[in-house]
């Protein structure tokens, strides 16, 4: 009996399998709306279980799961029975037995694992509070389509530097620096310093048999220097609301403005994972530049989650 895959976090793809996403990704945007598209869901219910307010993650991979000949099934946690004190190990016994897969966005990055380790389909994380490695695997595409030139993709992303602003204790620097290590880019993360990336990340590097690849600086310019990327992410995230005022106030030195463009390569790309709030975390000027991919990068999630899927169930 074949082994159930999961996607939880960037490392649960080899390097090579990464490689596979990556064209994947690229041959199921020029094939979108043509006609013979691979439709590996078909017959397929999916689970699309949700905690969090969503515009991308949710419609990009409803649109995905339908585009593969799949029915995808959204799933508020607060209206189910999980959200009154069923476990999550019970929760996935049941649904394993309706679903086909299920794609989950949540808090803890617990439930995703419990529903792993407990149900027999395959689970995809879609964000937890943790790790958000559908993110990183769409910005790496949306990078190495700029790069790669018709060459080697993933090659393309080989030795280049990203810079990343603001909460460097988040999910997203939390999965920027795991994707970083697996392709072998560099990234300075650069924020107050109580905002810096925790130990547990060296910890997660080290069991994963990663190099530790990132830096964290408290000097926005430094971080610049010879950045082939600049990347941000909100500075206030979903659940610290309360903490706003102190929050912007804290990382307003953080903000991607003309000035840390101008500091990077000269053709550096901004990439911003959104929604964005421009004159926080990035000036409009930056925001709408021509060095702003933000658009693609928010395209790209259909593409690589419909590729994560095709893997998931073809192997």
């Amino acid at each position: 009996m074949a082994t159930t895959r999961h996607f939880l976090k960037e490392t649960d793809f080899t390097l090579s399998e990464l490689a596979e996403l990556l064209l994947l990704a690229q041959q199921l945007k020029a094939g979108r709306g043509k006609p013979g598209r691979p439709q590996p869901l078909a017959g397929q219910t999916w689970g699309m279980l949700f905690a969090k307010s969503s515009t991308r993650t949710r419609v990009s991979f409803e649109v995905g799961i339908r585009e593969l000949g799949g029915s995808p099934l959204y799933l508020e946690q607060k209206t189910l029975q999980m959200d009154r004190g069923e476990p999550i190990a019970d929760t996935a016994r049941v649904l394993s037995r309706y679903l086909h897969g299920i794609v989950i966005r949540c808090h803890g990055h617990d439930i995703v694992e419990g529903f792993a380790q407990h149900g027999t389909m395959p689970v995809v994380n879609a964000l937890t509070d943790f790790l958000h490695p559908c993110q990183i695997y769409s910005d790496l595409f949306t990078l190495a389509e700029r790069w790669s030139e018709g060459g080697d993709l993933l090659k393309s992303l080989e030795g280049k530097k990203l810079a990343y602003y603001g909460d460097c204790a988040s999910n997203m620097a939390h999965s920027w620096i795991l994707g970083a290590a697996m392709v072998g880019m560099s990234i300075v993360l650069a924020g107050p310093k109580e905002f810096a990336p925790t130990p547990e990340l060296d910890a997660l590097l080290a069991r994963e048999g990663l190099p530790k690849t990132y830096s964290f600086t408290q000097d926005p310019v430094e971080a610049a220097r010879n950045a082939d990327v600049l990347y941000t992410d909100v500075f206030v995230s979903m659940g610290r609301e309360e903490e706003k005022v102190a929050r912007l106030a804290a990382m307003q030195p953080y903000c991607v403005n003309g000035a840390l463009l101008h500091a990077a390569r000269p053709d550096a790309l901004f990439l911003h994972c959104l929604p964005a709030h421009q004159g926080e975390e990035v000036t409009a000027e930056v925001f709408n530049s021509p060095q702003s991919i933000v658009f693609d990068q928010a395209e790209n999630r259909l593409h690589m989650q419909k590729a994560i899927l095709t893997k998931l169930v073809l192997g």
